[in-house]
């Protein structure tokens, strides 16, 4: 392969364009220059440690490091799927939710490519394992928190639309169907832009990095393929959970809307 190594000096020259935005936003004052240099800094770092961590899983080869690395990243998933909702339900349901969906979503996807398309020995490689996962869950995190909000928002600014329907004998799930398919559609479009704007609009990151590193633009094409595709199911997998999970504790056993469950107005 025909790999360009890059130093240390290319990355901080690259490293200049943040501090344009940083002064950009200084210039026109909209108070994001801080956001980027932490941003970039934390960026820095968490790539940092993540190197040592899967030279260490890559060298290993340990079926049990390897789940504990991909707990961990479905755990911090979890953490940040509920940071981005801006109303949440309340208590460890509201973390719980979305992280076991993720973890549900995530495992079973990873593992269906594992084992029946990529195919490599071992099957739990964590060279193979965890760049895959970390994929899957990235998407799906941002589908689950993009519906979640979405999901909480709509019913609690249709409440009084919902509980008539209630009151004139509607069950819980029927009231917020509605809701429900909206939350969906709204978690699922994202996806669905990415598929189909791969290949004209932009390069998607995996296809390119193999291109960057030597690999015949043909096999890093179909491999790109597959991961679009594995995002695809394991987002829909976990958007359905997440809502259909999140509609539930959203209502009790006596149909009645539960809107006291859901956090107030939060911050990101």
């Amino acid at each position: 392969m025909n790999y360009i190594e890059l130093s240390y000096f290319d990355l901080a020259l690259a490293a200049l364009l943040l501090l344009v935005n940083g002064a950009l936003s200084m210039c026109l004052r909209l108070g994001l220059e801080r956001s980027f240099a932490v941003a970039g800094l934390r960026m820095c770092l968490q790539l940092g440690l993540v190197g040592l961590v899967l030279k260490a899983l890559f060298t290993a080869t340990s079926p049990w490091w390897t789940a504990v690395a991909a707990l961990l990243m479905v755990l911090f998933a979890g953490r940040e799927a509920l940071a981005r909702q801006q109303r949440r339900i309340e208590g460890f349901w509201g973390y719980g939710i979305g992280a076991t969906s993720m973890l549900f979503a995530g495992t079973l996807v990873t593992i269906l490519a594992l084992t029946t398309q990529i195919r490599p020995d071992p099957w739990f490689d964590p060279r193979y394992t965890i760049p895959l996962l970390g994929m899957i869950l990235g998407n799906t995190m941002t589908g689950i928190a993009i519906s979640l909000n979405s999901l909480h928002d709509s019913v609690s600014s249709k409440r009084k639309a919902i509980e008539a329907r209630l009151a004139l004998g509607d069950t819980a799930a029927d009231a917020i169907r509605e809701s429900v398919r909206n939350s969906m559609r709204e978690g699922l479009i994202p996806v669905i832009n990415s598929m189909s704007a791969a290949g004209i609009v932009f390069l998607p990151g995996m296809m390119t990095g193999q291109i960057l590193a030597g690999v015949d633009p043909a096999g890093a094409i179909k491999y790109q393929i597959l991961i679009m595709f594995l995002i695809a199911g394991g987002t829909g997998l976990g958007v359905l959970c997440a809502v259909l999970g999140s509609a539930r504790r959203l209502c009790d056993e006596r149909q009645r809307l539960r809107l006291d469950r859901l956090t107030p107005q939060a911050g990101r």
